[in-house]
């Protein structure tokens, strides 16, 4: 295997065979979470945080652990990243210290940047655009509970609520690579930007997926296996909620909407959750909720994601299945 070094950026840099081979890999890792170490040494892997996380910070934490390695956490305060060194100087110096990087940043921009320089995996970890770390273990969690990574493509799933944030365009561009019939709802004003739509139906052209952009949440949702949303209002953004929020309630998940989806349909959120606003307790908190296990599930999608691309840049076929 020829060395190759690759970065996951956005949801679209797996095409449909390396998203499954990655989502396999994390079935493993949830298996036996020291299924395999790479970065035994232990090697570091630099994880940076320009924004709060509570699972982000959790699951990489602890995941490069497990892997062998040595996570070097870094946040905005405590970098020079913070005080508007350019990404490319932060990245020449990394680069030749940690075996990869991960960082949750604002800017897509920011983390291009970065990959442009670097000579080691980078990964997002989340932007304002795009948290295909999230995705991946989403569908690792609807592998899990409908049969399997190879019937991923035979899915249906929605997304409603704020169709302009980073979930709604990581859904449409992952589920199209794994060729399922995605559906994303919301207000007008709040729809995914048309270059990302564009760009999932070209992939799910490929696929044998399909693409559906509405402002009405009960089309969207009508016989899905999944439902997904996200909050209206970021945290710490709460004085804003009453006026942000108006437009959303028509697509708050409730026991009403879920009961237009497939009678076994999953709910899921990336979390934090308002309970009582873009879902209610009783969904978030009943049967059909797999939100535990999604939480749990970025854990061993993320090992699974740093596993193959280590695996990809040190030419190691072992490290990809």
């Amino acid at each position: 295997m020829t060395p190759e070094l690759r970065h996951m950026l956005r949801d679209d840099d797996l095409n449909h065979e390396e998203q499954k081979q990655v989502l396999e890999l994390a079935i493993k890792f949830h298996h036996d979470r020291f299924y395999k170490q790479p970065f035994a040494g232990p090697q570091a892997v630099a994880v940076l945080f320009d924004k709060p996380s509570t699972r982000t910070r959790s699951s990489f934490s602890i995941g490069v652990a497990e892997l062998g390695g040595y996570p070097l956490v870094i946040d905005k305060s405590g970098s020079q990243l913070g005080r508007g060194e350019p990404v490319a100087d932060t990245a020449e110096v990394l680069t030749r210290m940690a075996y990869g990087i991960v960082w949750r940043t604002f800017e897509q921009s920011r983390v291009e940047q970065m990959a442009r320089v670097a000579t080691v995996p980078v990964v997002n970890a989340l932007t304002d655009e795009f948290h295909p770390c999230q995705v991946l273990a989403d569908f690792l969690t609807l592998a899990q509970f409908k049969g399997g990574v190879d019937n991923l493509e035979n899915l249906k799933i929605a997304y409603v609520g704020d169709a302009a944030n980073n979930m709604s365009n990581s859904y449409l561009l992952a589920g199209a690579v794994a060729g399922m019939d995605v559906r994303v709802a919301g207000p007008n004003g709040y729809l995914p930007d048309q270059k990302i739509v564009e760009d999932a139906q070209a992939i799910a052209e490929t696929t044998g997926g399909s693409i559906m952009v509405t402002v009405d949440p009960e089309q969207a949702v009508d016989g899905v296996d999944c439902i997904f949303t996200d909050t209206w209002v970021s945290m710490g953004e709460e004085a804003e909620y009453a006026i942000r929020s108006k437009p959303f309630w028509p697509y708050q998940v409730n026991e009403r909407l879920m009961g237009l989806a497939k009678p076994d349909a999953l709910f899921q959120h990336c979390l934090p959750a308002y309970r009582g606003k873009e879902v209610t307790t009783g969904v978030i908190d009943g049967p059909q909720s797999v939100v535990w296990d999604e939480a749990e599930n970025r854990l061993h999608a993320q090992k699974a994601l740093l596993t193959w691309l280590i695996g990809k840049q040190r030419g190691d076929e072992s490290l990809l299945s």
